[in-house]
């Protein structure tokens, strides 16, 4: 008689128990259906501003210039026969390589020397520093353009003040495209610095106590402990500035509109001309798509590597 009691009472455990799990996972189901409702618009939000378009750029670059015949991947082969294409990919891919690098270079700098701040004097730097980030991208290039331009150009009357030939900023080939790399660093470290001063604060102080007793000195520091703690928001923030200094429009069409003699074109500049200038939609949709490759092998390197970390870090 124990006995039954006592498998009786057990049963009735496990059954209380099963019936606990299964109300968990009719929980659980709800609350993702829940929460699939609730992020339904921001998908749709994205599907119609992203997904659509860049599908109907790809429909759109396969056809013919009146739109009435579809033609392949002609576009394409037209677009690497072109000479002039091919200096726009040599352009882009130095305007986005040698901005980022520049930008993560300076940014990290910066990002130390103010880790190094203390205070309220930190707070009043940090704020300094993402002014140029804060400012329209269009007024602040304007500023530039104005400091450039030939005619007016702040930097040339500094130049002949002091005795030196004035420089024709925007009227030469590779003196633009510096000019273009310089307005886009000045503009997107403020990026890098924030991010960089984020993840310093992040890292551990007993690493560098550690690091100070074995007698390392700051570069080995910065080598052996800061750097590995931030090689993942390196990657992202590198990566994303990648992306977004590809599609760059505003900068090198207020500077130079693509000149002189397309030397300073990048993908989004020249699709414009292409595109919306010359009435040809379909080969500009084609431009504008070339850079999908190049940044989908980019980001396909950048996330395995910081996958691989993360997998390294949880084993």
């Amino acid at each position: 008689m124990a006995d039954g009691t006592i498998a009786a009472g057990i049963d009735t455990r496990g059954f209380a128990a099963r019936r606990s799990r299964s109300s968990l996972k009719r929980f659980a189901r709800h609350r993702s259906t829940i929460a699939l409702v609730m992020c339904a618009p921001l998908i749709l939000l994205i599907a119609g501003l992203v997904v659509y378009p860049a599908i109907y750029a790809i429909y759109l670059s396969l056809l013919n210039r009146k739109m009435t015949e579809f033609i392949g991947l002609a576009q394409y082969a037209f677009l690497l026969h072109r000479s002039t294409f091919q200096l726009v990919i040599f352009q882009s891919c130095l305007f986005a390589i040698t901005s980022v690098i520049f930008k993560a270079l300076i940014g990290l700098i910066l990002a130390h020397l103010i880790q190094n701040i203390g205070g309220k004097y930190q707070r009043l730097w940090r704020g300094l520093l993402l002014v140029t980030w804060v400012i329209p991208l269009a007024l602040s290039t304007l500023t530039w353009w104005w400091m450039f331009d030939p005619s007016y150009s702040a930097f040339n009357w500094v130049l002949e003040a002091v005795g030196l030939k004035p420089v024709p900023w925007l009227g030469v080939g590779w003196i633009a495209r510096i000019c273009t790399i310089v307005v886009n660093v000045w503009y997107g470290t403020p990026f890098f610095f924030i991010m960089y001063l984020a993840a310093l604060k992040s890292v551990p102080e007993q690493l560098y106590e550690a690091a100070s007793i074995d007698g390392a000195s700051a570069w080995q520091k910065l080598i052996h402990v800061t750097l590995p703690m931030m090689r993942n928001i390196i990657s992202i923030t590198v990566l994303f500035s990648l992306i977004v200094t590809f599609a760059d429009f505003d900068i090198v069409r207020i500077l130079t509109s693509g000149g002189p003699e397309d030397k300073t074109h990048v993908f989004a500049t020249y699709a414009f001309q292409v595109g919306i200038q010359s009435g040809n939609i379909p080969m500009g949709a084609a431009v504008s798509l070339f850079m999908l490759p190049i940044l989908a092998i980019a980001a396909f390197f950048i996330l395995r590597g910081v996958n691989r970390r993360a997998q390294e870090i949880g084993a």
